[in-house]
């Protein structure tokens, strides 16, 4: 369900610390989508123990260092930027409705040096994102735009990932790289 509702309502920094035990996770190829990118933008998260990925539209990577497991589309916690910190360029060109946007997942779970998991998601661009939010960037199944929406009419949320990613970031010491790259039409 995409609505105007606050769906990071669900942190409340409970972290139990989350299993020690390894998790096995193949890493996927990433097809580049567009001949010449536009320009590209990263985040870097960690994992936290109430990870679940099981949002059916959306999925977000947040500033906050909590989260609670209502959280369902939370994928990493204590992200280093947020939309507010991307370069006017890059959120220009991400307006237009015609762009496409690949949101590359990297999991890197207890400091290793290469990712063990890789996962693309495509959506696409959308002329009332305004990237202002200092706090968590959504990428979204709908069109649906607030301050947090970097990505519409994506083709995974939270939900269609693959499950050994999302335990691996259901563990603490998991980093995450986000990268964002806007592919003009």
């Amino acid at each position: 369900m995409d609505t105007a509702e606050d769906e990071t309502s669900g942190r409340d920094g409970d972290d139990d610390g989350g299993g020690d035990t390894p998790v096995e996770v193949e890493p996927v190829e990433v097809e580049p989508v567009g001949v010449e990118s536009v320009g590209v933008e990263c985040l870097r998260a960690r994992g936290h123990a109430n990870v679940r990925g099981t949002h059916a539209s959306t999925f977000e990577v947040t500033t906050d260092d909590w989260l609670t497991p209502a959280g369902d589309c939370i994928l990493g916690v204590e992200a280093d930027r947020a939309p507010a910190d991307f370069d006017p360029a890059f959120v220009e060109a991400c307006r237009d409705a015609a762009a496409t946007i690949t949101t590359t997942l990297r999991v890197f779970p207890d400091d290793a040096d290469e990712p063990t998991a890789v996962t693309a998601v495509r959506g696409r661009g959308h002329p009332d994102l305004t990237f202002e939010s200092d706090r968590g960037a959504v990428c979204r199944t709908a069109d649906y735009v607030d301050d947090r929406t970097v990505m519409v009419d994506a083709n995974r949320a939270a939900a269609d990932l693959d499950r050994e990613l999302v335990a691996a970031l259901s563990r603490p010491g998991t980093d995450l790289l986000l990268e964002l790259r806007v592919d003009p039409p």
